[in-house]
């Protein structure tokens, strides 16, 4: 896996983008940002796409932004010429595949059934978007499909929210999940982006679940030329997904004590 696929990963959740007016690229990821999540798939649905990925990109280098609904090799070029770093499609062409294949892009390409998994396999991939992700069979559909394509990650997208996408995610065929609950159409187009902001941040609290479980001292006892005795306070705090918890900490300036206290992530 690359470190792009790697990425997308840590960060656990995939906000999915229409942008109608270009003029609403930056404050929207500069919202997403702030909410903890540096990342974007921007699709090209509409043909503000091209502008708002350039605008994006160039104003926020450290964010990671993705073409989606990408359909022909045309737009492939259009995409990376503006500065996006990975493709996404809502089928599997292997004409567009091949042609990212060949160039070093990233592709998630989407598949909703065992012989579009057979097909991304073929072409030499093993992480896919499960698209349309409910309608498809959600959840079942894909540990129904992971069983067989045991080297497959999933990245669904389609009627994901705040009440089923933790459940995706804690499956461990699932990389992260595509979603455009927090980044509603109505919220960008009324420039509602302080509540980008907090969805956004909500969702990734309810990804990871933080909870305080234990505040200790460690005693450590060292031989000198006579004992000496050591305490180091320390924070227990449990999450659903560690190894995205630390990513989250590190993004998002986290130091590895507070006030003194060690911080320590454990698993649930």
């Amino acid at each position: 896996m690359n470190k792009i696929l790697e990425t997308l990963g840590d960060y656990g959740i995939i906000p999915v983008i229409k942008i109608d007016d270009d003029s609403n690229a930056l404050p929207l990821a500069k919202a997403l940002f702030a909410g903890g999540l540096p990342v974007a798939e921007i699709t090209f649905r509409t043909a503000f796409a091209k502008k708002a990925i350039e605008i994006i990109t160039r104003e926020i280098p450290d964010m990671l932004v993705g073409a989606g609904t990408v359909l022909t090799c045309e737009q492939v070029d259009n995409a990376i010429q503006a500065g996006a770093e990975f493709i996404v499609s809502p089928g599997i062409n292997p004409k567009v595949v091949k042609y990212c294949i060949e160039r070093g892009i990233t592709i998630i390409p989407g598949c909703s059934s065992p012989t579009d998994i057979e097909t991304a396999l073929e072409l030499g991939l093993d992480v896919v978007k499960f698209f349309p992700a409910e309608a498809a069979g959600g959840l079942e559909m894909i540990k129904a499909m992971a069983a067989p394509y045991g080297s497959v990650k999933f990245i669904p997208t389609g009627g994901i929210n705040e009440s089923n996408i933790l459940s995706y995610l804690k499956f461990d065929k699932v990389l992260a999940c595509g979603g455009s609950y927090m980044v509603k159409d109505e919220y960008i187009r009324n420039g509602e982006f302080d509540k980008i902001t907090a969805l956004t941040k909500q969702a990734v609290e309810l990804m990871l679940g933080f909870e305080i479980k234990k505040i200790g001292v460690n005693r450590e006892e060292k031989l000198l030329d006579f004992f000496e005795y050591s305490e180091k306070p320390y924070i227990e705090i449990q999450t659903n997904f560690p190894k995205r918890a630390n990513a989250y900490c590190q993004r998002m300036g986290i130091e590895d004590n507070l006030n003194g206290y060690a911080i320590k992530i454990i698993g649930v």
